[in-house]
């Protein structure tokens, strides 16, 4: 490993100002492996070159670069399974018995990737919605300018889609794009993508009737957490649902939230009143 302690602890002091993701003393090995490949395409000869560089002569473009890499985009589809189950079966019952029946649904799929959480909320919801396409929007976000990039063009690799991707719902909701799959065009209208910095003050959106902010805040250390879910909050509707990682909650982070149980799977409704 050529990471140095001083360039190890400027990365992390830069990560945690611009993101608020903490990088705790051991990850020197993850920084190592996500700036290799920058520092090569850069022709320097290693990651504290790279560093270096970018910390003697700072730069917007390179400092995004670092902390874009060091954010995880893990994701599949249908990833965990219940909540998505819980979606279809209890939630949208109760958000359509409560709206009118011209009144829109906004769902937000925060940290999404590269998209594969928003399209699979939409692919359930339109085979489960005669009027999903109109009546829903889906708004996916994302820290990373790549991964918002590659949701609006809805297109993945094989090796992608065989992560979770049941086939008859490729048949039924992608068309073939030369080596790629691309995400049927009604869908992709029904995703709007855009960056949005959890731990920076939330743009104006929703209000949203359902958020997954899931395995999200298992990065950030409590005071942020607690920031987050305020924010996140303040853009639900009363009566909204949220949708937490499997390893994440509210409780002892937020008491202004109540945990319900939804079928084999939790999620969390602000309290009346707060």
């Amino acid at each position: 490993m050529t990471l140095t302690t001083t360039s190890f602890d400027w990365v992390r002091a830069l990560v945690h100002k611009e993101s608020a993701i903490v990088l705790q003393p051991g990850k020197e090995y993850l920084v190592e492996a996500r700036l290799l490949p920058i520092a090569r395409q850069r022709g320097l000869a290693d990651v504290s070159a790279f560093v270096e560089s970018v910390r003697s002569r700072p730069d917007t473009d390179s400092m995004r670069c670092i902390v874009e890499a060091l954010t995880t985009n893990e994701t599949s589809w249908f990833r965990d399974g219940d909540p998505f189950t819980a979606l279809t079966s209890t939630v949208m019952p109760a958000l359509l018995a409560a709206r009118g029946p011209s009144e829109r649904l906004q769902i937000w799929s925060a940290a999404c990737s590269s998209g594969q959480e928003a399209y699979t909320i939409a692919m359930l919801l339109e085979d489960s919605m005669p009027n999903a396409t109109t009546r829903v929007s889906i708004t996916a976000t994302d820290l990373s300018r790549e991964m918002v990039a590659r949701t609006k063009a809805g297109r993945f690799s094989q090796l992608e889609v065989n992560r979770g991707l049941p086939a008859p719902m490729l048949v039924r909701h992608f068309t073939r794009a030369g080596n790629e799959w691309e995400v049927a065009a009604p869908l992709r209208r029904m995703v709007t993508a855009t960056e949005c910095n959890l731990a920076a003050p939330l743009p104006r959106m929703g209000p949203f009737d359902v958020v997954y902010l899931r395995n999200v805040l298992i990065y950030f250390d409590l005071p942020t957490k607690q920031v987050i879910l305020r924010r996140v909050r303040e853009l639900m509707r009363p009566d909204g649902w949220l949708f937490l990682g499997a390893a994440e909650t509210t409780l002892g982070v937020d008491d202004t939230w109540e945990r319900v149980v939804v079928g084999r799977s939790s999620a969390y409704r602000p309290k009346k009143g707060n």
